[in-house]
């Protein structure tokens, strides 16, 4: 996997929008976390566009990417928000230029879309909060963010989840938004889970759905071929009238039971404010004890 420049003081960042628009205009708390870091900032034309849920057309959205993408004066690409739509704007970008000169690409939830189809192309981004979520984000997950960015050493000890498994495992780091992965299996953007360590996310699904995407994890073979799974926040998980009768760890339990791999639970990561940075497509170890939950980055 390729690894985009190190940042360094001095280099430029741009914000964009590539789903939903954000036409609130707060987001001086973000510029004002890059510039304590020593990095400059560029808004990008997709901010403040509003064309119904989306951030401009489609066109547009692309435009403004495609020109962050291009310019060798950005040295990384920070995602405004998720929601809905980059995999609209997916197969319309042209990464040539970006082969010659990759840049890091910073984001979560629907940005799934881009991290899953740059890890097909063999590099890696960074999955962590945005500049929509900055504001009320913990200042771990904005210290991880940085170190992710500047090639600071990272690694994570948390306390066990009485639901883990346990066990040692080391592979490629993929994944993201569960919802996101789901809907990316059968197209060029759907990573390959091969002797990888998958994380996965969600928000604001119902359990049965949840259910309904791990069975389609399992039936694409991706279970079949992982080495260890990482579970992040799984928030405001919605039920029917009739309840399905497991809670979202319960149901990513059942389906993965029969396999002999470690998994961690509750990993800080996803929807919520501490939110720590995850660099996709580098190999860590992770380490599950009956005490506490490692891992690490290894390149």
């Amino acid at each position: 996997m390729i690894t985009p420049a190190t940042l360094q003081k001095g280099d430029t960042v741009a914000i964009v929008a590539t789903a939903r628009k954000y036409t609130d205009n707060h987001l001086q708390p973000a510029i004002d976390l890059l510039h304590s870091w020593g990095l400059k900032v560029v808004i990008g034309k997709s901010i403040g566009l509003d064309n119904n849920q989306l951030a401009g057309s489609d066109e547009e959205r692309t435009a403004d990417f495609q020109t962050q993408l291009d310019n060798p004066n950005i040295k990384a690409i920070w995602c405004v928000k998720g929601g809905y739509g980059t995999v609209r704007i997916i197969d319309l970008l042209d990464f040539t230029k970006f082969r010659q000169n990759p840049k890091w690409i910073v984001g979560f939830s629907d940005i799934t879309v881009l991290h899953n189809h740059l890890n097909t192309l063999g590099y890696k981004t960074i999955h962590g909060i945005m500049p929509v979520t900055a504001p009320r984000a913990t200042a771990e997950a904005k210290e991880t963010l940085k170190k992710a960015l500047f090639k600071q050493p990272l690694s994570y000890e948390i306390p066990s989840d009485p639901m883990n498994r346990t066990g040692f495992a080391k592979g490629e780091l993929v994944g993201g938004n569960l919802s996101i992965l789901y809907s990316l299996f059968g197209s060029p953007s759907a990573i390959d889970c091969e002797d990888k360590i998958l994380f996965i996310e969600d928000l604001d699904e119902y359990l049965y759905h949840i259910d309904r995407m791990m069975m389609n994890l399992k039936r694409n073979g991706c279970l079949e071929s992982i080495k260890g799974i990482v579970v992040g926040s799984m928030t405001k998980m919605k039920d029917n009238d009739i309840p399905w009768g497991k809670n979202a760890v319960q149901i990513i339990e059942d389906v993965t039971k029969k396999y002999d791999i470690p998994v961690i639970y509750n990993f800080p990561a996803g929807h919520i404010q501490d939110n720590r940075a995850l660099i996709l497509g580098s190999t860590v170890s992770m380490e599950v004890t009956p005490v506490k939950s490692t891992l690490k980055f290894q390149d």
